[in-house]
């Protein structure tokens, strides 16, 4: 397999793309039409861009990238769905919803980042910490909040997947992988073809979680701390260190077949299972134009697989 520089993420009824420099969203319209828009992508970095390429750096400004690409290519997705009245804004009430809808998108950002760290980092360390009186070990407790950590990942992808939209979302997250995979082995990108890719990837968004969750354990028992108020502040801090760490093993993965990079990323894999589920043919279509209004794979194939 030829890893290729295309990334993308399912948004609302479509699908965003990126490769290098640009990206497009492909939605599928209330009447059926595929509506696709290719916009120049800026990094959070601005003229600093250089930080997102510095190995077990760049894997903090590249998530972060990822972060806000994704709420605001989401937004859009969204805007085709809005009520009709909505629609029918005079051009100062449009501006002021575009800057409430920045607001908006910061806001949701910096929520999300702080959700995150409570959810994934800080209460697993309580939770864990009550078993203090049975488990007298740090080691082993701090294991254990790793597991706890894991655990409440999955749920979290179970009880969101229940809901109808997120599992139209996960059909279309499937499509963008099968998309990526076909191209990736050197067929041409026809809905058949995709449709008989397979739907997990090596660099998935789900399988970096998955290794920002494993290797945290490994440094949390590299590093103690008495003090359970410290243990927090290490738990925090440790957050940039852990993610650089899991984009160099996620890019390691991508770009490897060797087995014992196969193997660490079996789990993340696994996990994909549940973000992921099989298109239709409709959903493919629209993963197919979300790639080719950024990546031209007829000369990815015959660069890469000598093709005529």
């Amino acid at each position: 397999m030829k890893s290729s520089n295309i990334g993308g993420q399912a948004v609302l009824e479509g699908i965003m793309m990126k490769n290098r420099d640009h990206y497009a969203v492909a939605v599928r319209k209330p009447d059926g039409e595929i509506f696709v828009q290719t916009e120049e992508f800026h990094s959070v970095t601005g003229r600093y861009k250089k930080l997102t390429t510095i190995p077990f750096v760049r894997g903090v400004f590249n998530f972060i990238d990822s972060m806000v690409l994704g709420i605001k290519t989401l937004t859009f997705s969204a805007s085709f769905y809005e009520e009709e009245e909505e629609k029918n804004f005079s051009e100062a009430e449009q501006k002021k919803k575009e800057k409430q809808g920045s607001l908006l998108m910061a806001g949701t950002v910096a929520f999300s980042i702080v959700a995150a760290v409570a959810i994934f980092m800080v209460l697993p360390y309580f939770l864990s910490s009550l078993m203090k009186p049975v488990v007298p070990s740090y080691h082993l407790r701090t294991v254990i909040e790793g597991f706890v950590r894991i655990g409440i990942f999955i749920i979290y992808i179970l009880l969101i997947s229940r809901m109808e939209d997120i599992q139209r979302t996960f059909m279309y997250h499937g499509a963008e992988h099968k998309c990526i995979n076909c191209i990736e082995h050197g067929l041409p990108l026809t809905v058949e073809n995709v449709r008989n890719s397979s739907r997990q990837h090596k660099r998935c968004g789900t399988s970096f979680l998955f290794f920002v969750l494993a290797i945290s354990i490994i440094l949390l028992l590299l590093i103690r701390v008495e003090s359970p108020l410290m243990r927090v502040v290490v738990r925090i801090v440790l957050l940039p260190v852990i993610a650089g760490v899991s984009y160099e093993v996620l890019k390691l993965a991508g770009n490897s077949d060797n087995p014992v990079v196969n193997l660490l990323s079996k789990p993340g894999m696994a996990i994909q299972k549940m973000t992921t589920s099989e298109p239709d043919d409709g959903m493919i279509e629209v993963a197919i134009q979300a790639v080719e209004a950024v990546f031209d794979w007829r000369a990815y194939e015959r660069d890469n697989f000598h093709t005529s």
